[in-house]
């Protein structure tokens, strides 16, 4: 989980999301994308109060995709997921997500979506961004989970649809599989994220 200047409630509910798992044997990498100094010290604090479960990484901001490829580069386990530092897993997502591994070697998963609007369930689509399609048709960053040696094969690059690429790229190679899971809980109603930002600014333009 890549963290940068995040509200520091929205992490811990992630960070507790995964600790809350019913499968138990994870490492949750934090790496603190060179947040501000009060995000930076709450961020250590707590990684530090669940030392067992949690290796705390920080570095000079360089972006999420960035962020991801060294926490993958740095992780040990046979299986890599990722979660947004606003969103949170189901309980059961970890588990979820491992029995597909019997099917595929990388999954994209739909998503349980929080909305305060019929609107927000759509995003910028990659290949025209200012056309919106709907979240479940996207493949979304995420809620990628998969072998580590697919997530070693491809880097995410520093780009909109960052996400996708990565999963039509490593598809060529690899079993790759969109499932209906929705144990992963994505909040489209935060006003910060990118695709918020970027759908308004489309917008704007379009006025």
């Amino acid at each position: 989980m890549a963290v940068y200047n995040t509200d520091f409630a929205l992490v811990k509910r992630a960070i507790d999301s995964v600790l809350n798992q019913d499968f138990s044997d994870f490492e949750l990498i934090l790496i603190d994308d060179g947040s501000d100094i009060e995000y930076r010290d709450q961020l250590f604090m707590y990684a530090k109060q669940h030392s067992n479960k949690i290796i705390y990484l920080r570095h000079n901001n360089c972006g999420q995709s960035k962020s991801i490829n060294q926490g993958i580069l740095l992780s040990n386990a046979q299986f890599i997921a990722i979660l947004d530092a606003d969103d949170e897993y189901k309980p059961n997502h970890l588990s979820a997500c491992l029995r597909e591994m019997e099917f595929a070697e990388l999954i994209a998963s739909t998503t349980k979506t929080i909305v305060d609007t019929e609107e927000d369930y759509y995003v910028p689509d990659k290949y025209d961004q200012r056309q919106l399609i709907h979240v479940d048709d996207c493949v979304l960053f995420a809620t990628l989970f998969g072998k580590r040696e697919v997530f070693l094969s491809q880097q995410f690059k520093d780009i909109y649809a960052a996400d996708a690429h990565f999963y039509e790229h490593v598809s060529l190679k690899y079993k790759v599989k969109k499932v209906d899971l929705r144990t992963y809980i994505y909040y489209r109603n935060t006003p910060g994220s990118t695709c918020t930002k970027l759908k308004s600014k489309n917008l704007k333009a379009l006025v």
